[in-house]
């Protein structure tokens, strides 16, 4: 197997990390995307859509989305679980996951693609109101996520999973789409250091 990755895009670092917390290694190649190294001829025919990360199996068979990709070493590597243990925690893990994909991730990664001069080239035109409205929709988030992580370790429950990985970095990556965590949200500040300190975060 080999696993497309690039250094500071969030995908593929959801993917680094996920590897990371089950102690997998799998050969790694980056593609620089500030040079649109994945826009080019010999990666589309990997991933007709451009994306990292993608992971291409001993098949030949090329696997891309994030979260599928972890799916995929879930099942191979099932310790530590980091999609639940049985129907109603793994259902309760997939809801959080999906929230905080769409809640926080999409919207702090479009907040930085529409605002961040570095994004110029991903974005056909950047659009500095609609990153405005996506930083009030993330903020919005947080502050839902800070009220449940009040009576709770992690973003669901006391294990950690998928769902904090994605939370950790969109968080991450909130600095730089200018998205200013309020100090108030102090049960936030708490998870985002504990999770921040796990070995894995440096992956």
């Amino acid at each position: 197997m080999l696993l497309y990755t690039a250094a500071f895009a969030p995908n593929p670092r959801r993917v680094r990390i996920f590897l990371a917390e089950k102690g997998v290694s799998v050969p790694m190649k980056d593609i620089d995307l500030a040079r649109l190294e994945h826009r080019k001829d010999d990666f589309r025919k990997l991933n007709p859509m451009q994306t990292i990360p993608a992971l291409v199996l001993d098949d030949g068979e090329t696997l891309t989305e994030s979260v599928a990709i972890c799916r995929f070493f879930e099942r191979l590597h099932p310790e530590p679980p980091l999609f639940g243990v049985g129907a109603k925690e793994e259902a309760f893990v997939d809801m959080w996951q999906r929230r905080v994909e769409f809640g926080l991730l999409a919207t702090v990664g479009m907040a930085f693609r529409h605002s961040h001069p570095k994004m110029a080239l991903m974005e056909h035109r950047q659009l500095p109101e609609f990153a405005e409205l996506q930083r009030g929709r993330a903020l919005s988030f947080l502050r839902f996520l800070d009220a449940k992580l009040r009576s709770r370790p992690f973003v669901y429950g006391d294990a950690f999973t998928i769902a904090d990985i994605t939370a950790l970095v969109a968080l991450d990556l909130a600095l730089y789409a200018r998205v200013e965590i309020p100090p108030e949200l102090t049960h936030l500040a708490r998870w985002r250091e504990a999770v921040s300190s796990r070995p894995s975060a440096k992956a």
